[in-house]
């Protein structure tokens, strides 16, 4: 096992007196997807926000790789309707950006053709998949999204996740993601860690979708509609498979939403 690009040791946060995480451990290790679930109020974005330095533990400690390169695909970014402004200026704020370097982060976040586009008249998906490129500009060993997908829809979403499994395999790097889209995001994941305070149970995601304690927050749906996403996902990359498949994982509501 190589040595963890980041790591929580003990970690302990108290806001107003209130404890948010609680003695929480957690590794990320190079190429790995990981993806965090828990309920509102379970300490999700919390545990993010001191990964990146910008809450201080209570107790315990965040241990970082030298050197380790963090991308960050926030939660939402609100930008000002009567400003104009163009994806690629966008991608270069506050440092200006060469047309190469924004047509290549772009690519590689799914969103080709969008540089001359104003940020204003992208649809939900396209904006996601602009702030996922600007992330990317650093060339992050790590990438962390913090419930990148709210307010798209499941094939908007799950269309999304596949992206992102593909810039994993791209450019290596790491990926920590925080999700309310739990049977979609759990099937993107190689690891899946249940949070409410401390962690309540982690693994592959059919462990989690088994495990009592996630159960016990979300009920049963998600192990229904894992199975359906991951039959459906393994056509996809079928060499040997001659049949034209429709990808559009058109998941029921049998998953429990988060």
């Amino acid at each position: 096992m190589s040595a963890p690009l980041i790591a929580a040791r003990d970690l302990s946060v108290r806001l107003g007196g209130r404890v948010i995480l609680d003695a929480v451990n957690v590794e990320i290790t190079a190429g790995e997807i990981v993806t965090v679930v828990g309920p509102n109020g379970s300490g999700k974005s919390t545990f993010l926000r001191a990964l990146i330095g910008a809450i201080t533990p209570s107790a315990g400690r965040i241990e970082r790789a030298p050197g380790l390169r963090v991308g960050y695909v926030p939660q939402k970014l609100a930008i000002d309707r009567s400003m104009p402004m163009t994806v690629r200026r966008f991608l270069g704020l506050p440092h200006r950006i060469s047309t190469a370097e924004a047509d290549r982060v772009l690519d590689h976040a799914g969103a080709p053709g969008l540089a001359d586009r104003q940020m204003t008249d992208l649809s939900g998906g396209q904006f996601q998949r602009v702030l996922l490129a600007r992330a990317l500009l650093e060339q992050p060993q790590l990438l962390l999204l913090d419930e990148a997908t709210q307010g798209l829809d499941q094939p908007g979403a799950a269309a999304f996740y596949r992206r992102i499994e593909e810039v994993r395999q791209d450019l290596g790097c790491a990926v920590l993601m925080i999700s309310h889209d739990l049977h979609v995001v759990m099937a993107a994941s190689d690891r899946v860690i249940c949070l409410n305070g401390h962690i309540c149970c982690q693994g592959t995601p059919e462990i989690v979708a088994d495990a009592p304690e996630y159960r016990a927050l979300f009920g049963t749906g998600t192990k229904g509609a894992l199975a359906l996403y991951r039959h459906q996902h393994s056509h996809e990359h079928d060499p040997d498979d001659g049949h034209s498949h429709d990808h559009s994982h058109d998941h029921s509501d049998e998953g429990a939403e988060g």
